[in-house]
């Protein structure tokens, strides 16, 4: 398109020009603080995050190659996404708002950092209803409570949810691990605990669990059940479908797969860090449809006096 209007740029400068207004759309939120245009004053938010797995190039110690190159090697990392989206009166995504994405290769504290900065940008403490829904990984749910703390968010405002389907997957773990039923026996054991979970009967499904801890898979059962025990109080489904709320978290799943997958995962692709995290805040903003924004950031002069 460029050159179709007698604009000559080679790769290399399109991509450096890339990753140099990615720096520039990251350092501006740490410099300016104001407002969204869009605000969730009034409205019901769900903020979900989640994790993806792309390669890193990495350095390898030792020997350079025949051709003086240094090696490296592949190694699996995971990328934090975050969401944060609005909901109508039926619990459907409200089409009006457009989703805030962001991802991050730094780790949980700086994707929890990213998400503090856009909800207080969002004035979410004037949110009618805001539910955290994610799986049941430890380094969202230990740091939720702080963020909460951190934003002074109302209890009465806040929900925790451990999303339905990753609980239900458990259970059907549980019923794989008992090898003298039948197929039709451990989907109908499912099924039914699956209705309990959305009755709000959670303490029944757990003392189905636990009177499956016998025999040879029973260590492996056990676990199971600590993670239902753990996420207990994560599993008012009957309450959340009552207020009309979400109780999966679709949203972040899908997210994860077009920001991430993609683009960054695939075959043979190994990315350098800075690279990734560029491509990571690029493609976020771009799926989000918060293109425009981006470039406000990447092109304003606070950025611009910081770089």
């Amino acid at each position: 398109m460029l050159a179709n209007r007698g604009v000559a740029l080679d790769t290399k400068t399109v991509r450096l020009i890339a990753y140099r207004s990615a720096a520039r759309a990251r350092l501006e939120p740490q410099i300016d603080q104001a407002a969204f245009a869009d605000t969730v004053v009034g409205r019901r938010v769900v903020i979900s995050s989640d994790g993806g797995r792309i390669r890193l190039r990495e350095s390898k110690q030792g020997l350079k190659t025949k051709k003086w190159r240094q090696r490296y090697t592949g190694a699996w990392r995971e990328p934090k996404v975050l969401i944060v989206y609005v909901v109508d009166a039926e619990g459907k995504r409200d089409a009006g708002f457009a989703p805030v994405i962001d991802a991050t290769l730094t780790g949980p504290d700086a994707v929890f950092a990213l998400l503090r900065t856009s909800l207080q940008r969002l004035a979410i403490t004037q949110a009618d209803q805001v539910l955290f829904l994610a799986d049941g990984a430890p380094w969202i749910w230990k740091r939720v409570p702080l963020l909460v703390h951190a934003l002074g968010l109302a209890a009465e405002q806040g929900h925790e949810l451990l999303d339905l389907y990753h609980a239900v997957h458990h259970l059907g773990q549980v019923a794989a691990l008992r090898k003298d039923w039948s197929a039709t026996a451990r989907t109908r054991w499912c099924t039914h605990q699956r209705h309990l979970l959305l009755q709000g009967q959670v303490a029944k499904v757990i003392i189905a669990v636990r009177d499956l801890c016998r025999g040879r898979n029973s260590k492996a059962i056990r676990r199971h059940r600590e993670y239902l025990i753990k996420n207990q109080s994560r599993m008012a489904y009957a309450q959340l479908m009552a207020l009309k709320l979400p109780i999966g978290s679709g949203a972040i799943e899908s997210t994860v797969r077009r920001v991430v997958n993609l683009r960054l995962k695939g075959p043979s692709l190994f990315w350098c860090r800075a690279s990734a995290e560029a491509i990571l805040l690029l493609r976020s903003y771009y799926k989000a449809g918060r293109w425009n924004m981006l470039k406000r950031r990447a092109t304003s002069h606070l950025a611009l006096l910081g770089t």
